[in-house]
Formats: structure tokens, sequence, C-alpha cells
């Protein structure tokens, strides 16, 4: 591993060179690591949809044998950081906010169990630090396009009508269209003719305790020839992701600092691997830390109701083990 202070350079220079790598960047951009990807003695794994640099087996493919156990703050608690958010935005400050929380669990397993046998499109785990089993994709780089995947609405998707209700639902509705506006600016910053292919698409993910509803839209944009060699830079500029911070980014980001009073740290982070021509990576959420703390959170907005948005931050507490 480089020294973390010549991060943009060295992915840069390895996008030139065409060196397959893999990269883990926190929330606060303060600690990004970094490693080529035929690095064994690496402490991080990943397994992106079918790219690995790992090798191990399940150990409890069943459901049955999953127990996760959830002890959430109060909603007195969540009450308080909610009201903070909801000031900031009544000033101006902000038009979305995504609060996070840290819940406490306990689960029979370990995170390298966990990372081993989740279901999901993006799985990682760093040694004596976090994993996180991602539904989210972040950028993706194939054949000089660059594409993006904000996901913003949630809902148990066992609610009869679940779907009707998440694409109806007007709060829902502006947060991401919010969201895609955003995302849609950031990729300006590095593409050219950035737009909207896909908007508002309904998906559901299956967990250890059901389905759940989401909605994702994909935004797509042009790179220049060289892009490779600016991967690192790119990377930067986007950051952090937009979904898991708000609008406007800067001023957000100051509102997301004084409310959670505490680093994120990777979570809410990006990971993801260059294989000498395209580029994957996710956004770091559904996330349990080496304390069994799972951190989930949610979009904040004028219109949000805080009863609503508590119940969101429990129910994103699930593993997709099945």
């Amino acid at each position: 591993m480089i020294e973390n202070t010549n991060m943009v350079d060295a992915l840069n220079k390895w996008g030139k060179e065409k060196t397959p790598f893999i990269f883990l960047i926190d929330f606060e951009c303060k600690k990004p690591l970094y490693w080529k990807l035929n690095d064994s003695s690496a402490p991080f794994k990943i397994n992106f949809q079918g790219v690995k640099n790992f090798n191990a087996q399940k150990t409890f493919p069943n459901k049955k044998h999953v127990q996760l156990a959830k002890h959430p703050i109060g909603i007195e608690a969540y009450q308080k950081m909610f009201d903070q958010v909801l000031q900031a935005i009544s000033y101006g400050n902000s038009f979305l906010v995504n609060l996070t929380a840290s819940t406490p669990i306990n689960i029979n397993s370990n995170l390298e169990q966990i990372f081993n046998n989740v279901n999901a499109k993006y799985a990682c785990w760093l040694q004596n630090e976090f994993v996180s089993f991602s539904p989210e994709t972040f950028i993706t780089i194939h054949d000089g396009l660059i594409r993006s995947y904000p996901m913003k609405g949630t809902i148990d998707a066992t609610i009869p009508n679940a779907k009707n209700i998440l694409l109806d639902d007007q709060k829902e509705i502006a947060e991401h269209a919010t969201i895609v506006d955003l995302i849609r600016n950031d990729l300006s910053m590095v593409a050219k003719n950035v737009s909207v292919s896909k908007y508002r698409v309904y998906e559901e993910i299956r967990t250890n305790n059901g389905l759940i509803g989401q909605v994702s839209s994909e935004i797509i944009g042009t790179l220049p020839e060289n892009y490779r060699e600016q991967i690192g830079d790119m990377l930067f500029k986007l950051l952090p992701a937009g979904s898991v911070s708000g609008a406007p980014k800067q001023k957000t980001m100051e509102i997301i600092k004084s409310v959670e009073m505490q680093d994120r740290g990777y979570y809410t982070g990006i990971a993801g691997y260059f294989d000498g021509n395209n580029l994957d990576s996710c956004v770091l959420i559904r996330y349990i830390d080496n304390n069994n703390h799972y951190k989930s959170g949610g979009g904040i907005t004028f219109n949000s109701n805080v009863v609503d948005e508590y119940n969101e931050m429990i129910n994103k507490v699930y593993v997709p083990i099945f």
C-alpha cells in the first residue's frame, strides 16, 4: 500500500498504466486506503457482483441460522437530532440532509462470517473494522461511459401495494428529485452529455426479515478519452456521495457533523475496484462495525415525519442472509 497522501497520484498512475486496483475512502476522506487488486496481503476483501480478491466458503447458508436483535436509540433521542436538522432546513441551509444513527445489535456471527455469507450486490470487509453489504452503486465506468445510480426511497415490501405507496409518496418524490439533480451536476464536473436515462425504478431486496422495496435512478455521461489517468482526481471530485450527504453538499456536511457529533468514518464512504479498463464502486451503506453497531439512516426534508424516519432507520437494520 502506498502512503495515503499520494492516493490521487497513485490511482492516476495505475489508471494510466491499466493496473488493476481496489480502493476504500471514508466519508470524511481522512483515511483512504488502496491496494493493487492482486495484493493478497490486503486486509480489505471484496465481492462485487462476482469480482473477488479472496477465497472463502459459506458457513451458514440458511436464514434460520441468522439471529439478529436490534437495540435502537429511543425515539426521543432521535427526535432531538431530527429537530436540529429541520431547524437547519428551515433556515435555508439545506434542502435535504441524510441523518444517520447507530444501532447496537446482537448477532450470532462475526464480521468475516457475515461477509462470507451475505447475498448482496456489493459485499466488503475490512479486517477488525467493518463489514458492508451495500445495494447501492456509487459510479461505474464502462467503455468510456460513467454511470451513477442514486438510491432514495425505502419501504417494507410486504405492505400491501408497497410499490405504489412508495412511488406516489410526495416526500419521497421530492427527495429523489433533489438527489438526482445533485448527482447530475456532480457527474457534469467530470463528464459531458450527462443525462438521466432511468428515473425512479422500483426494485425489491430480499433480507433475513423479508423483502425491502427501494427506488433508484440511472444517470449517465461521457468521459474524456484519457479518463484512466484521471481516475483518482475524478473519485475525489465526486465525493461525498450525494445520496448519503444531501444538498447543497458543503453546507449539508456541516449540518451532519454538528448533529451527528462524530465522524462517520468508512460508513457512507465508498469502495470499489478498477480492472484495468472499467471501474465499479459502491456507497458503504448497510454497515456493521467491529463493535456490533449497525449504522443506518435516511434523507430528511421539510416534509419529513419523525416517526416515519425513525422507523425507516430501524427497518434498514438487516442482514441479507437467507
